[in-house]
């Protein structure tokens, strides 16, 4: 009989995550000589090589691909025993969640709140755009991720959830602010500060408002919302983001709607691998996700 140790799985998930053993021995608080010696341990016991050693990475074969849902799911499944056996967390087991930077700036902080009020456990969070965050579910680094773009990788599951709209905004004085109705043809030439590639915003942009002019002026590319927004702000260009993320800066005067003559609604996304396992964290998560108002529009 095959007798693989916890400290075994754990190793060599640390390790297919992460691709090297420094990286691995440290999320494990461990050697790196322990965590090789683990992970040596456990492809003798499987009689098989679980990684190609391409100096100074380890990458998985096709063994270790097929063993890594199964070896997630057992130490998911371990972390639910704990927890079911632990009455001060109900809610425990170590949840991994990305978010990408409009709901992670404006929406995940409230569900953050949630999970303190109601006694869960806050997962560990990653803030990065939604190309990024597909590969990190991808590779099973995150359990879950909140997206406002779409997930073009087929080994992912996506579940629709909650309204939002894209605007076309402007500093105040920008001329175009005082036009009573805009049509896409006048926003040809115009100068755009947008995000970069493969972020949901841009993605919309480019399938959505792009089509609908002649010829786009100069593109200031920058990787965050909050310096697109401070960008626009000084009268440098317009800009194309979500209502989540303009509304504050709206309301208060420092940036403006421009009111075109058609509507750019999108949707945000709860996505995961369809051979993730679902802890009860995670169940406990994505029920909380599903009850959630947002606020978006």
């Amino acid at each position: 009989m095959i007798k693989i140790t916890v400290r075994q799985l754990e190793a060599f998930a640390a390790i297919a995550r992460h691709s090297n053993l420094t990286d691995a021995a440290s999320e494990l608080s461990l050697t790196k000589g322990a965590l090789s010696q683990a992970l040596q341990q456990l492809e003798q016991r499987l009689s098989t090589p679980l990684f190609d050693r391409v100096h100074p990475r380890l990458k998985l074969n096709s063994e270790g691909l097929a063993l890594q849902p199964l070896v997630e799911e057992a130490l998911s499944r371990l972390g639910d025993i704990e927890a079911h056996f632990d009455p001060e967390h109900i809610h425990a087991g170590q949840l991994r969640l990305g978010a990408s930077q409009t709901i992670g700036n404006y929406l995940l902080p409230r569900l953050i709140a949630d999970c303190s009020r109601e006694g869960r456990l806050i997962p560990d969070i990653r803030i990065t755009n939604t190309h990024n965050l597909c590969e990190l579910l991808q590779a099973f680094e995150i359990d879950l991720a909140l997206i406002e773009g779409e997930s073009h990788l087929p080994e992912l599951i996506t579940e629709e959830w909650l309204e939002d709209e894209m605007l076309v905004v402007a500093a105040p004085d920008h001329p175009l602010c005082k036009q009573d109705e805009i049509h896409a043809e006048a926003l040809a030439g115009q100068i755009w500060i947008l995000r970069e590639a493969h972020s949901g915003s841009r993605e919309q942009f480019d399938r959505q408002l792009r089509p609908l002019f002649s010829h786009c002026g100069q593109i200031v590319q920058l990787n965050t919302l909050e310096a697109v927004m401070l960008t626009v702000e000084q009268g440098v260009g317009l800009s194309f983001i979500s209502h989540l993320a303009a509304a504050d800066r709206i309301r208060e005067g420092k940036l403006r709607a421009l009111p075109i003559t058609r509507h750019f609604p999108r949707k945000l996304r709860l996505v995961w691998h369809s051979k993730k396992f679902h802890s009860a964290a995670l169940k406990s998560f994505l029920q909380m996700c599903r009850g959630f108002g947002g606020g978006a529009e």
